[in-house]
């Protein structure tokens, strides 16, 4: 049995949770088109029995920002900090964090390693920063679910110059992405092994979504396999949103995508009939080669798809 605190965090959490969800749905139309085929093709009934895989942010990796600002708020609510990701290539460090709950999501936080651009772009990327003095979080109530949800979807720094914009998209594309939307929730993630037989693969729910016209992340081929062959994911490419910038300039820009996972048992629980398999028995944790493919979804490779 919870004792009083926890359960208290609990319902917080999940008002954050819920805040989050609210404010990405409005602003990712594909959320409510997939659920509507997924309602029509019979795999669920009702938008609330698909279960959340894990959610993602992304974070600009500076002293008062990034991971160990961002992790606070979930590491309050009872989430334990996971495994480390580096991603050398897109110059990103990321840790995924464990629920307190199991029907609750994990979560994946990135982070720029800004010292690792150009002098130029960390210029570029300070500017906005440092308007940011000391470590936001640090000045929550983290138990006023109201006030954590209003701090993740509020600008921590003026909004960017279209010039800025381009400028770190030419050397970062993620840089790019956290400049304007900051912690936007990047995707959530529908866990795919538990839908009805015939969708109960990434394969096969890829094939529905391409059936009812949803647009695939390519980069690194539409699925993406671990080494293991135990964690599949595919990703819907982000869809482009109408963007102000500073000036009242307005431009489409990526916003935020859909992603798919289907987690395999481990070989101990191979001989479990699937009605028995249960969150502990399937594979955990995330892997690098299949995140490294999937944060493309926002990249304009993909983007420029949808044209």
């Amino acid at each position: 049995m919870l004792d009083t605190t926890t359960t208290e965090r609990l319902t917080t959490l999940q008002a954050v949770l819920d805040g989050l969800m609210r404010r990405y749905q409005a602003r990712v139309p594909d959320v409510a088109r997939i659920i509507a085929a997924m309602v029509e093709d019979g795999l669920i009934e009702r938008a609330e029995e698909i279960e959340n895989d894990h959610i993602a942010f992304r974070t600009m990796g500076v002293p008062q920002l990034g991971i160990q600002s961002l992790e606070r708020i979930f590491l309050h609510y009872g989430y334990e900090r996971r495994d480390f990701y580096d991603f050398p290539a897109k110059k990103l460090n990321a840790f995924w964090y464990h629920p307190p709950h199991n029907d609750l999501p994990r979560i994946f936080i990135s982070e720029l390693r800004v010292s690792d651009l150009s002098p130029n772009v960390q210029a570029i990327i300070r500017s906005y920063t440092d308007e940011v003095v000391g470590d936001p979080v640090l000045a929550l109530d983290l138990d006023d679910a109201a006030q954590v949800d209003a701090f993740l979807h509020r600008g921590l720094w003026r909004l960017p110059t279209w010039a800025d914009y381009q400028r770190l998209a030419q050397e970062s594309e993620y840089a790019a992405w956290v400049i304007y939307n900051r912690y936007y929730l990047n995707h959530f993630t529908v866990t795919i092994h538990n839908l009805p037989e015939g969708a109960h693969t990434i394969a096969t729910f890829n094939e529905f979504l391409e059936r009812h016209g949803f647009l695939l992340n390519s980069s690194g081929g539409k699925i993406k396999e671990s080494d293991d062959g135990k964690l599949l994911q595919s990703s819907t490419v982000a869809e482009m949103i109408d963007a102000e910038f500073a000036g009242g300039e307005m431009h489409r820009i990526s916003g935020s995508y859909v992603e798919f996972a289907e987690r395999r048992p481990l070989d101990a629980f191979t001989h479990l009939p699937s009605s028995e398999l249960r969150r502990e028995h399937r594979r955990e944790g995330f892997e690098a080669s299949n995140a490294n493919k999937i944060f493309e979804s926002t990249y304009s490779t993909q983007t420029a798809r949808r044209a």
